[in-house]
């Protein structure tokens, strides 16, 4: 047995909400090599650096090697994965990195293990949920076969990765699509008849459907399982994270999947943040050594951090899943759910949704590849442009809202997309500056970094409103002192982001200048 468990005799409590409880992490989803398994083992190094006890398990079945990541050779044979919690843990090899340890996969197995087949998977998943540590993270591996989908839906957090690529992406949303008809499927294990209905309607439809699309074959049959169905495609909830982005619209790719899932799909495909493209990914791989141990400070090692602060966030956060009216056969949105808007949006608001939703609605856009064929996309882009045009024309949109709104209906508010990683993040981070800043704070790149994420804002707004270039910004938060002008500029640099921040601009110009002062002396 090795040492970074806590003895197996450990009680464990069954209540998921018991602060600590046991977290089940799984990163799969979509094509292979998109980097899941680069997310997969720095997750597990993060949680484990804040002292938790982690477990980090090998399911990939295409390519089991994540050993060779810790500097760990191959296992020669399969490791013994039948017996309970204490037998498993036998299995698992201690790293580097205290508290984690990682079960290998079958490196040179001729056959799959018993438990990873058929009807044996939830009884393994069992056993694995009984480690008693505080993160379990399984690295699921690519595609949809039934063995992913069961890890990926039974993990309290399911993270699907991509890169900014139409295979990636068009193999993003199937894995979606089949693990809703995998959910559908066992949610009627038990009901035959109605399991029958469901298959007739996919095999009339002729591919493996949307969500919505199915649910509207099944109005057609019984409206009542259309009603279930939609249910359960209210309680699936994944994540999406972005892996080697290059370029500006690299970084809203996730936000905009998010958004068009929700709204072609009916399922939740929350954004959890991106990675950029980083050489010291490329080194520390061939260093054997995780991004978080050996190049913490690089700006990948740093975006997964961001990834994995939210994923704790969230963890530690009640979440709300509120379930929705099945949607109607031919639902058509409104023209101020075309454009993201609530019916109270004045005109400069719609302005800004149209332009986002023009962007991601463009032709050969990469958020909507393999989402819709061209003529849903043509059809959507007219949908937009019409919303546009009535919404700005006062007695057009006067008259839409008397024809299609009834008079006692209130106003809706904003009716946009909820980022719930991104909330539950500045949660967390305003309860720590509520602690750590004062009238004596000694203002750093890192601290104004943290009160910027926790207010929700990007680099390049904050560029785009005070006209210091984004360079000159990253430069501040890094205290790449080399990379900023004479300090009469970064005076005024540090003032005019203080402003931004609606912190006080003596206090942070001070203290500031005053540590990049001692730090150019020395």
């Amino acid at each position: 047995m090795t040492d970074s468990f806590p003895p197996p005799s450990i009680e464990l409590d069954p209540l998921e909400g018991v602060r600590g409880a046991r977290k089940l992490l799984a990163v799969g989803g979509g094509r292979g090599g998109v980097g899941k398994s680069l997310i997969a083992q720095n997750l597990a190094v993060y949680f484990a650096q804040l002292g938790k006890s982690v477990a980090l398990v090998d399911c990939d079945p295409t390519g089991t090697n994540m050993h060779t990541q810790f500097g760990l050779s191959a296992a020669t044979h399969p490791p013994p994965y039948e017996g309970g919690p204490e037998e498993l843990l036998k299995s698992f090899i201690a790293t580097s990195v205290p508290g984690l340890s990682i079960l290998p996969g079958p490196h040179d197995a001729i056959e799959p293990p018993l438990q990873l087949r058929a009807g044996r998977k939830s009884r393994w998943l069992a056993r694995m949920r009984a480690l008693p540590v505080d993160y379990l993270v399984i690295d699921v591996g690519p595609g949809h076969a039934h063995l992913a989908l069961d890890v990926m839906l039974a993990a309290d957090f399911a993270i699907c990765v991509t890169v900014p690529e139409p295979p990636a992406i068009e193999a993003t949303y199937r894995f979606v699509r089949a693990a809703y008809r995998r959910r559908l499927r066992r949610a009627l294990i038990k009901d035959r008849f109605r399991l029958s209905l469901v298959d007739r309607a996919i095999k009339e439809i002729g591919k493996l459907p949307s969500p919505l699309e199915l649910i509207r074959s099944l109005t057609k049959i019984d409206k009542n399982l259309a009603e279930l169905a939609w249910a359960e495609a209210q309680r699936m909830h994944l994540y999406l994270a972005v892996n080697q982005t290059r370029v500006r619209t690299d970084l809203d790719l996730a936000t905009s999947m998010s958004a068009l899932c929700r709204r072609h799909y009916g399922i939740s495909l929350d954004e959890l943040g991106w990675v950029e493209n980083d050489d010291t990914v490329w080194l520390s791989v061939r260093r054997k050594k995780p991004l978080l141990v050996d190049s913490p400070t690089s700006k990948a090692a740093r975006n997964i951090e961001r990834i994995a602060r939210r994923v704790a966030a969230l963890t530690a956060a009640k979440q709300d899943y509120r379930e929705q009216p099945p949607p109607a056969p031919l639902d058509t949105p409104d023209h101020y759910t075309a454009l993201g808007i609530g019916r109270s949006s004045n005109d400069e608001e719609i302005r800004r949704a149209f332009k986002r939703q023009r962007d991601v609605y463009v032709t050969g856009g990469l958020a909507t590849a393999s989402l819709l064929d061209d003529l849903e996309l043509e059809g959507a882009q007219a949908r937009i442009d019409e919303a546009h045009d009535t919404l700005l024309d006062p007695v057009r949109r006067r008259a839409y809202d008397l024809s299609t709104f009834p008079e006692d209906v209130a106003p809706a508010q904003s009716s946009s997309i909820p980022r719930p990683a991104l909330a539950a993040e500045q949660l967390m981070l305003q309860g720590e500056l509520s602690r750590e800043i004062g009238p004596d704070t000694e203002f750093t790149g890192a601290l104004l970094r943290k009160v910027r994420e926790s207010q929700g804002i990007e680099l390049v707004e904050i560029a785009s409103r005070t006209k210091i270039s984004r360079s000159h910004l990253v430069a501040l938060e890094e205290e790449a002192y080399g990379g900023l002008p004479a300090i009469v500029y970064v005076r005024g640099f540090v003032t005019e982001l203080a402003k931004y921040l609606r912190l006080d601009p003596a206090q942070v110009q001070r203290t500031y200048l005053r540590r990049m002062r001692e730090k150019n002396a020395s």
